[in-house]
């Protein structure tokens, strides 16, 4: 019981927490998706189409974020290799990220031109930072629902709740009904905090995500070393 509300938490946890820094990016730099970084194709798309301003941040943002991919799978590899658990190396690692975009965008606040090298660091730590995440949800969280893309879990969600309205679902159906319940409600709340915490406290309002990640790294580093010395002492 305690390693499914651990589960739930961290679900719940890194999709507020992934909604929030989304829409901080989109907000502060003209439109950039840091969680969903594809979304900027569409983006890109539409500045090439009608060019305005933020296209090179967005092409910036991609490179990023396979780097942090990347990154995060051959530390994964070294970790294991050294037996370590990696998962709280990489949840500080993402939260080193996110402070590297807190810092930059905090620089040059407020952002009007994205093209601007601080500008596109603050992009490509934000873009790296989620990077992390969507690396780690496949690489040592594949027990959670997804955190950081949502139309997949709403997709599920609809599908199963139109079978407990028929009266067809079994309790599989209804706990997976749930399982992806929780991570679209937390996602939308993200986004909606995101939002008025840049309207108020521009890029200081990452201070919240970055606390976040801080206390999911410290519980996880914590609860790993717990269950290294009670078999020791059995």
């Amino acid at each position: 019981m305690q390693s499914i509300n651990r589960r739930t938490h961290q679900t719940i946890a890194l999709s507020f927490l992934a909604g929030y820094v989304d829409t901080v990016g989109f907000i502060a730099l003209f439109g950039l998706f840091t969680a969903h970084v594809t979304g900027n194709f569409v983006l890109i798309g539409r500045e090439l189409a009608n060019p305005s301003h933020g296209v090179l941040i967005k092409f910036m943002a991609f490179p990023a974020f396979i780097f942090a991919v990347a990154l995060t799978r051959m530390a994964v590899v070294w970790l294991e290799r050294a037996g370590k658990s990696p998962l709280p190396y990489l949840l500080l690692l993402q939260l080193v990220l996110l402070l590297g975009f807190m810092g930059f965008g905090y620089m040059i606040e407020p952002v009007n031109d994205t093209d601007a090298p601080l500008a596109l660091l603050a992009g490509m730590f934000g873009a790296a930072s989620m990077g992390v995440q969507n690396a780690n949800s496949r690489l040592t969280m594949q027990h959670l629902t997804p955190t950081t893309v949502m139309t997949g879990n709403v997709t599920q969600l609809v599908i199963d709740f139109v079978d407990v309205l028929r009266g067809v679902a079994d309790d599989d159906v209804r706990k997976r009904c749930i399982k992806f319940f929780w991570p679209v409600v937390a996602f939308g709340a993200g986004a909606v905090a995101g939002a008025f915490a840049y309207r108020e406290l521009m890029f200081l309002g990452l201070l919240l995500p970055s606390a976040i990640l801080a206390w999911l790294c410290i519980g996880e580093y914590l609860a790993e070393k717990s269950e290294r010395i009670v078999p020791s002492t059995l």
